[in-house]
């Protein structure tokens, strides 16, 4: 069950988003939660999809839009100050106050969460569950930017995450990733997978992007989508419903 929400907001205002829950009752100690950031494009069908897939899944899974504030070019411009520089902004901010939205459901277990992103989300999932957040047990980091610093990842949780190899613009960034996991010790499954580009694992309909972006070849591949879902899945039943 998908509906339009508001998220409060420290200064008093607030952050429209999107939650989808799970069917039935929530069991006794709440759903397992996830906060599901955006790719650049914004809140698209395709980004809708995912918080219905987690929702099919046993999750309580909420998508804000990280756009709200402003004009559309205003908020893109914040977020890629922040995507840029690897500096905390008002994305985090917003990324945080999301998260203890969901929290404090009574239908969550606020200590069982995740984050999941896309693209420009991807390097937000990141960079936020590298603050430590209280709860945030596993984070899903996919085709998104990763600091070349590996010491800014030692705090993060357990990453699961999915690249194309045909992209040239971040395919980099998962070799990357997983050798700072591997250096840093933490849990860790990265794959590389060598037939997909950016934005394989959505069905998203991007056709300028795809000109004017060619050599980050974007595109749904299904049998990669499929694998990187089923490893997403995997990762986060383990990590975050499971409570390890």
């Amino acid at each position: 069950m998908r509906q339009d929400v508001r998220v409060p907001l420290p200064d008093g205002g607030s952050l429209a988003a999107t939650v989808a829950l799970p069917q039935g009752t929530a069991p006794a100690a709440g759903w397992p939660g996830v906060v599901v950031l955006h790719e650049i494009y914004g809140i698209e069908p395709d980004m809708l999809d995912v918080v219905d897939l987690f929702a099919e899944h046993g999750y309580a899974a909420v998508l804000p839009d990280l756009y709200s504030h402003g004009t559309r070019v205003g908020c893109l411009a914040r977020a890629m100050h922040q995507f840029v520089t690897e500096k905390p902004g008002r994305p985090a901010a917003d990324i945080d106050a999301t998260r203890q939205w969901l929290a404090a459901r009574d239908d969550v277990d606020g200590g069982r969460l995740g984050v999941i992103g896309f693209c420009m989300g991807g390097g937000f999932a990141l960079a936020y569950a590298a603050s430590a957040p209280p709860g945030v047990r596993a984070a899903s980091v996919n085709y998104g930017a990763v600091p070349r610093d590996q010491e800014r990842l030692r705090p993060v949780c357990p990453v699961v995450g999915s690249y194309g190899g045909r992209d040239q613009g971040f395919g980099r960034h998962g070799t990357r990733l997983r050798e700072h996991m591997r250096a840093l010790g933490i849990e860790h499954d990265v794959e590389i997978y060598p037939d997909a580009g950016h934005s394989f694992m959505t069905d998203g309909h991007h056709p300028v992007a795809k000109l004017a972006l060619f050599p980050l070849r974007h595109g749904l591949v299904r049998a990669a989508a499929d694998d990187a879902w089923r490893r997403t899945f995997a990762f986060f039943d383990r990590y975050v419903a499971g409570g390890e």
